[in-house]
C-alpha cells in the first residue's frame, strides 16, 4: 500500500498508535501529507502531581490529539539535543554537558528548551531547563518541536548528546533548521574518515595508515596492505560498539559479519593497530579564530583500550615537553582547519617520539566533566556561549588552564561485572564502563590510589599477589614484580610467569593453572589468599581459558584485579608511595585557592 495516499483519518489513528513516518514510508512525503491534512503533533504536560492540583511543571510529550498544553513564548531560545537512554558509551558524562550549557545560556537571558527521553538524568530534572519535551532524540521529533518552537529560535544544539544528537546533523540540516555551532559540513569533515584524512594531510599531522571497506573482499585488501594487527570498527557507532583489535584474515571475516549487523549502512574503518603506543585525549573550545585547549589527558592503558574505559591523567606524567607542545599545536591546527565553534575532542597515539592522529569528534566527549573539574574551567558552559556567538576572549583569559594546575587528577572508570554473571572483565577496544570517578592529590601515585579506592578496587598495601602474563607482557613485568618484591608482598605465579621470574631472580611461589588440576589459584582466591590479581589476556578468541576464569572469579570474589601492564606498574607506585605517607582530604576548593 502506497502510504501517500493514505485517508487522513487512517493516517492521523496511526500516528496515535505511535507509528513513526518513517515506519509508515518516505518520512519527508508523510511529513508533507501531515501538514496538507493538519496532523498536527500536540503536546500534553506530564502530570507529576497525580491530578491532586493543577500540574505546572514544564514537562511534556507529544501525542495527536486536540488540545495543545504547550506554548511557544517569544524569547530568544535554543534547543539543545540530549543523549537519549543511557547505554554502555552514550552516558551521563553527556547530559553533565547538556545540563551546563543550559546553565551558560540561562545566565545570557536565552530560554532553553531540551529534548530528551531518559528520565534517570539531570537535564530532565523539573528545576533545570526552562521547558523539556520527553522525546525520542529522532529527526521526526526534534523536527515538530523546531516547529512548535519556532518563533524567536536561534537554533539548535547537537554537540552535547553525544553521538546520538550528531548522527541528525545532516537530516536537520537538508530540513531547513540552524545547527548552532560548528557546521554540518565541517561535521562532515571530522565524522568522515576519507574527509578527515584530507584535512591531515593537509596540515602535514601523521596518522597511521588506514582504510574503508564496504565488504570483506576490500577489507582484506585494505589489512593486507597496512598489515596485521589491524583495529576494526564500524562507523558511526556508540561507544566503540563492535570495535576489535583483528590479528589475521580469519578474524577479519568473523569480524565483517559482526560489523555489517550493527551498521549496516555504513562503511567498516580499517586502521593500523599502534602498538605500544600511548593514546592521549584532548578536549578543546573554538570560537573560530581562538582556541582554548582544556587539557591533554594520558591515557594509563596502553593503546587498544577504548578511552571511555581506560584511567587517564591530567597533566602527563610520562611525555615529554616537546611531545605535549605537538599535541597542543596538533590541536590549534584541526580545530581552526575545521572551523570548530564549540567542543572538540580529539585523540592521538604517540609511539617512538612521533604523535599520530587517530580521530576527532566535533562534540562534547565523555572527559569534558573530567577535564572541567581538574582545571577548575567549565568547558561545556564556555563551548554553550561560544556557539551563540560570543568570543572566547570574552568569556576567559587563560587559554591554557592546565599549565597552572599544581596538582594531579585521575580519572578511573567502573564497571558493572559484579551485575553481570561470567563477562570477562578484560579491557578492549570496545567500550565496557558505565561510570567513572576521580582521585587528586599533590602527586600522580596518590591521586591514582584514591580513584582506585572510589572505584570499588581498593590496591592491598601488603599480602600476596598472583601474576599471570602472556608471554609477550612477561619482559615488562619484570620491574613491576621486582618492586612488589622489594615491597614484601609475596608472588605467586602460574608455570610461565614463574619461571620467567624466578629466571630473573624474583622469589615466587608457583601454582598450578585451574585446567591443572587441584590446589589452583582459583582454590587460593577462594580461600583468601590472594590480595591481588595481574592478570593480562592472551591474543586471541577463546574465552574458557584460564585467564578468562580467572578475572570473571576476582569479580565474583571481590579481589582487586588489573588487567594491563600500566596499569600494574601505576598500582605498584601508588601502593609504594601510599605505606609510606598518610592519604591527605582537601576539598576540591583547597585546589585551585578558592
Amino acid at each position: 500500500m502506497d502510504m501517500t495516499e493514505i485517508d487522513a483519518e487512517e493516517l492521523k489513528n496511526l500516528k496515535r498508535m505511535g507509528f513513526l513516518d518513517s515506519q509508515l514510508g518516505d518520512e519527508k512525503k508523510l511529513r508533507e501529507l501531515r501538514r496538507e491534512s493538519s496532523i498536527d503533533t500536540t503536546y500534553k504536560m506530564v502530570d507529576t502531581c497525580a491530578a491532586e492540583f493543577d500540574a505546572e511543571t514544564p514537562y511534556y510529550y507529544s501525542t495527536y490529539e486536540h488540545e495543545d498544553e504547550s506554548e511557544a513564548l517569544d524569547k530568544k531560545k535554543v534547543i539543545i539535543l540530549g543523549s537519549g537512554p543511557i547505554r554502555i558509551g552514550q552516558g551521563i558524562e553527556f547530559d553533565c554537558c547538556t545540563v551546563h550549557a543550559v546553565f551558560a545560556l540561562e545566565e545570557i537571558g536565552i530560554e532553553t528548551i531540551v529534548v530528551n527521553n531518559n528520565p534517570e538524568t539531570v537535564s530532565t530534572d523539573f528545576d533545570i531547563s526552562d521547558k523539556l519535551y520527553f522525546e525520542p532524540i529522532t529527526l521526526e521529533h526534534v523536527m515538530n518541536i523546531v516547529e512548535k518552537e519556532s518563533k524567536n529560535l536561534l537554533g539548535v544544539m547537537v554537540q552535547f548528546g553525544g553521538q546520538t544528537a550528531i548522527n541528525l546533523v545532516h537530516s536537520l540540516n537538508e530540513n531547513g533548521v540552524k545547527i548552532l555551532g560548528t557546521s554540518p559540513k565541517d561535521i562532515d569533515r571530522a565524522e568522515n574518515r576519507d574527509l578527515f584524512g584530507k584535512v591531515l594531510d593537509k596540515l602535514k599531522i601523521p596518522s597511521a595508515d588506514w582504510g574503508t571497506a564496504k565488504s570483506f573482499k576490500e577489507a582484506k585488501e585494505i589489512a593486507s596492505r597496512i598489515s596485521y594487527p589491524v583495529l576494526v570498527r564500524p562507523s558511526y557507532v556508540l561507544g566503540g560498539r563492535a570495535m576489535e583489535i583483528v590479528q589475521d584474515e580469519d578474524e577479519l571475516e568473523d569480524y565483517i559479519q559482526e560489523a555489517v549487523r550493527v551498521s549496516p549502512k555504513h562503511p567498516i574503518l580499517i586502521d593500523k593497530f599502534l602498538q605500544d603506543a600511548v593514546e592521549v585525549d584532548v578536549d578543546v573550545v573554538s570560537d573560530g579564530k581562538d582556541v582554548l585547549i582544556g587539557a591533554i589527558m594520558e591515557h594509563i592503558e596502553e593503546a587498544g583500550i577504548h578511552s571511555g574505559d581506560s584511567a587517564c591523567v591530567i597533566p602527563p606524567q610520562t611525555l615529554e615537553k616537546g611531545i605535549i607542545k605537538t599535541i597542543e599545536e596538533y590541536s590549534k591546527k584541526l580545530a581552526l582547519e575545521l572551523n570548530v565553534v564549540g567542543l572538540l575532542n580529539i585523540q592521538y597515539a604517540v609511539r617512538d617520539g612521533k604523535v599520530y592522529a587517530l580521530e576527532a569528534n566535533p562534540r562534547s566527549s565523555r572527559t569534558v566533566p573530567f577535564v572541567g573539574k581538574s582545571v577548575g574551567v567549565p568547558l561545556a558552559k564556555i563551548a554553550a556561549k561560544a556557539m551563540i556567538g560570543m568570543k572566547l576572549k570574552d568569556i576567559v583569559t587563560d587559554f591554557n588552564p592546565m599549565e597552572k594546575i599544581k596538582h594531579v587528577s585521575v580519572k578511573e572508570v567502573v564497571f558493572p561485572f559484579i551485575k553481570l554473571p561470567n563477562v570477562d572483565p578484560v579491557l578492549g577496544p570496545e567500550m565496557k564502563s558505565t561510570g567513572e570517578v576521580m582521585g587528586i592529590d599533590n602527586d600522580f601515585a596518590m591521586a591514582y590510589y584514591k580513584a582506585q579506592i572510589a572505584a570499588g578496587n581498593e590496591l592491598p598495601l601488603q599480602g600476596k599477589i598472583f601474576m599471570s602474563v602472556n608471554t609477550k607482557h612477561q619482559p615488562v613485568l619484570l620491574p613491576i614484580a621486582k618492586k612488589f618484591s622489594d615491597m614484601g608482598f609475596e608472588i605467586i605465579a602460574t608455570t610461565g610467569t614463574s619461571d620467567f621470574l624466578a629466571k630473573n631472580g624474583v622469589d615466587n611461589r608457583k601454582v598450578l593453572k585451574i585446567s591443572e588440576g587441584s590446589p589452583n589459584v582459583l582454590d587460593l582466591m577462594r580461600e583468601k589468599g590472594i590480595d591481588l590479581i595481574i592478570n593480562t589476556p592472551t591474543v586471541g578468541k577463546k574465552p574458557k581459558r584460564d585467564g578468562y576464569k580467572i578475572r570473571c572469579s576476582a569479580v565474583d570474589l571481590d579481589v582487586p584485579y588489573i588487567t594491563t601492564v600500566a596499569g600494574a606498574l601505576a598500582a605498584a607506585n601508588a601502593i609504594d608511595l601510599v605505606r609510606h605517607r598518610e592519604m591527605e582530604v582537601k576539598s576540591w576548593n583547597d585546589y585551585f585557592g578558592r
